[in-house]
């Protein structure tokens, strides 16, 4: 998966938009207005940056050793850097489904209201 077919695949997600808050060069995709996933444009090899459950996130890095570490400059706990080039393309939208879902379970009942208003 590259850079772009990431960005495709979490604008197609319900309530998601994407913008540049920190700086030209770091793309952050947000659900209702919460960060789900995060990119360098310009970091090479292309790596991404998607919530994740803390039990979850150690097996990832373990299982996938190099390819899945703790969160580039985010909450290590938190947080997974996913290296695009080296894990399987249905692993990686399988982690932004992750990450959205966690961030939308974690919606306040106003919150949640709005994004079921959605279409």
């Amino acid at each position: 998966m590259n850079v772009e077919e990431f960005r495709d695949y979490c604008l197609s997600k319900k309530g998601v938009t994407e913008g540049l808050p920190f700086d030209e060069h770091t793309l952050v995709f947000k659900v209702m207005g919460k960060m789900f996933a995060l990119t360098g444009l310009e970091r090479l090899p292309a790596q991404v940056n998607l919530k994740c459950d803390p039990d979850y996130a150690i097996e990832l890095r373990e299982e996938h050793d190099g390819a899945i570490i703790p969160g580039y400059h985010m909450s290590k706990v938190h947080w997974n850097t996913v290296m695009l080039d080296n894990v399987p393309p249905k692993l990686v939208m399988k982690l932004i489904d992750h990450s959205y879902n966690l961030v939308v379970s974690k919606f306040t009942k106003k919150l949640k209201a709005e994004f079921d208003g959605l279409s």
